[in-house]
């Protein structure tokens, strides 16, 4: 498997630490980053503290974070990360939360994908039953494909059966175009669909550098067999 060096700089108004991590490329287990200095996890460099912002960066490709309970396993926050050296405080703005003495910060990257006309593709997906990281591999340009969950291959209607689909949030690999994002009933028909962009600094057409859509404000019944896809186009 490959790896890619990671990172996180997050604080407050008055504080600030970076958090750092050689992350195994299409995993959660494993990327725990620690503090750059220290060497220790967030929860026990600085437990108690509120965070307002969170910089997360990888080296290619694409990547989410998030802060979790180490015992409970319980998320309190989570995000996407940017190519290095593309970060703008504009969009690096959290709710607050408080850090626990057993808050740990972990990432899931996935690289680049080296055949052309393929990419690599992220997605955050909340319903009323949760949310959860769903991932696409090696999409094919102009080709409407589903993604899956990330931890367990489930598919959108397996997830979250009976729930209500209330944001999506995309991110496509470096340079990778987000033409649009289709949910699919069980009989195959479009239920919903909207269009993506592109994202990163280096690109003049892009609106953000986190995301090549957002989607806030749903209300999407999920039925069984249902799918979320994506059509791309790559670099």
């Amino acid at each position: 498997m490959t790896t890619q060096a990671t990172s996180i700089t997050t604080g407050n108004p008055s504080m600030s630490k970076i958090f750092t991590d050689s992350s195994t490329d299409d995993v959660w287990s494993g990327n725990v980053l620690t503090d750059s200095i220290a060497g220790q996890s967030i929860g026990i460099l600085i437990p108690n503290s509120t965070l307002s912002f969170a910089q997360a960066e990888y080296e290619a490709g694409c990547m989410a974070w998030r802060l979790q309970n180490a015992q409970s396993l319980q998320v309190s926050v989570r995000g996407w990360g940017v190519k290095s050296g593309q970060n703008c405080m504009s969009e690096a703005g959290i709710s607050p939360v408080r850090v626990a003495p057993n808050d740990i910060l972990t990432v899931y990257p996935l690289p680049v994908d080296g055949t052309a006309q393929k990419s690599n593709v992220l997605a955050w997906v909340t319903t009323t039953k949760g949310t959860e990281l769903f991932k696409g591999l090696a999409v094919a340009d102009n080709t409407a494909t589903a993604l899956v969950t990330a931890v367990n291959g489930q598919g959108l209607g397996d997830a979250f059966f009976n729930s209500t689909l209330q944001r999506l949030s995309v991110q496509c690999e470096d340079g990778c175009t987000l033409d649009s994002i289709q949910i699919i009933d069980e009989m195959g028909g479009v239920v919903f669909t909207a269009q993506g962009n592109v994202r990163g600094a280096s690109t003049p057409a892009a609106k953000s550098n986190e995301y090549n859509l957002d989607l806030a404000r749903l209300a999407i019944n999920i039925g069984k067999g249902w799918s979320f896809k994506v059509i791309t186009v790559s670099e």
